[in-house]
């Protein structure tokens, strides 16, 4: 009996990670107007995770970094080219344009913090 309950809570437990790393999508939060738009660095996650903006147009995102973890430090832009060093507590406005419509992934240095950029 009790080999079973084992081997059901490794499948739930290897399902939670499939699902978290590979299947989550989370709502994406659209631009609107001329101001940044907050994304909060806290708990291993970017909130909002996914950022719908104009394609070919400078937006602003500003970092608010709640998470002390070392790996929050930093945000990554690697197809766009551009990183920054984000303070503890306090907000950094990083700006960035998407050349074309497509997804451009921001992430720590570490890969563990994932978002997007959804460029329309």
């Amino acid at each position: 009996m009790n080999i079973w309950l084992i081997n059901l809570a490794g499948i739930v437990v290897m399902a939670a990670i499939v699902w978290w790393f590979w299947l989550s999508r989370p709502q994406a939060r659209r631009a609107v107007g001329a101001g940044p738009i907050e994304i909060v660095v806290d708990g291993g996650v970017y909130t909002p995770a996914r950022v719908e903006v104009p394609a070919g147009k400078p937006v602003t995102l500003r970092f608010l970094r709640k998470d002390a973890n070392p790996c929050a430090e930093k945000a990554v832009f690697d197809s766009l080219g551009v990183s920054a060093d984000l303070p503890l507590g306090k907000p950094l406005d990083v700006t960035v344009t998407p050349p074309q419509p497509g997804e451009y992934e921001f992430t720590c240095q570490m890969r563990m913090y994932r978002g997007t950029l959804v460029a329309k």
